[in-house]
């Protein structure tokens, strides 16, 4: 029994972060965040700890009752194409403008709009909810009891020990985004893919 349990854990585990390991809207922001050094504990736990929530729904069976609901799987594909195109111009107009790292250093931005702008890019991501409630939740079935309950914690300590790894690992980048350019590449970066995720929703609508 142990070595069962053991075992869905690791499973989930694995799984967890193979689907989190990507490049994408979460860990694109949470990677400025760390570079800046700006608030990057909180985020990191928004993050991690929403995952987490949404994976326990999905364990505890959530994932079948939306995979029935096309409208409201539309409405939040629709909602968050809006957001990352919206965000994906602010990254262009940044990219326009590059900063340093030591003048960013030199005013603190504020917590709430980046409280704020890490909720949107968790909670109006469609593939969070694909990855999370729907395809992690659905392999849980796999599992029965205490197992089920490992494989659930697994993978949501993937989120944790990821998101925390990106935010506090992106300073030792520090030395490199001390130039302007690199930053304008990040920015480029940072709205390409935004952008690339929001036209990959939108397809899903027609």
């Amino acid at each position: 029994m142990t070595q069962s349990i053991f075992s869905a854990a690791i499973s989930g585990f694995l799984l967890g972060a193979s689907l989190i390991i990507a490049i994408g809207a979460q860990n694109a922001f949470i990677l400025r965040q760390g570079l800046l050094r700006q608030h990057v504990f909180i985020l990191s736990l928004i993050c991690a700890a929403s995952d987490a929530l949404l994976i326990g729904l999905g364990v505890a069976g959530l994932g079948t009752l939306i995979a029935q609901s096309p409208r409201l799987i539309t409405g939040v594909t629709a909602g968050g194409a809006l957001f990352l195109f919206t965000y994906a111009a602010i990254a262009f107009r940044r990219a326009m403008k590059p900063e340093v790292l030591q003048a960013a250093k030199s005013g603190e931005a504020r917590l709430w709009p980046a409280v704020a702008a890490c909720l949107a890019f968790t909670f109006l991501n469609p593939h969070v909810y694909l990855d999370t409630v729907v395809l992690l939740g659905g392999l849980s079935a796999a599992y029965e009891g205490q197992a089920r309950l490992a494989y659930g914690l697994g993978a949501a300590s993937a989120s944790f020990v990821w998101f925390f790894g990106l935010g506090y690992g992106a300073r030792l980048l520090e030395p490199v985004f001390a130039r302007p350019a690199a930053w304008r590449v990040l920015d480029v970066l940072i709205g390409l893919v935004m952008a690339a995720i929001g036209l990959s929703l939108l397809s899903r609508l027609v």
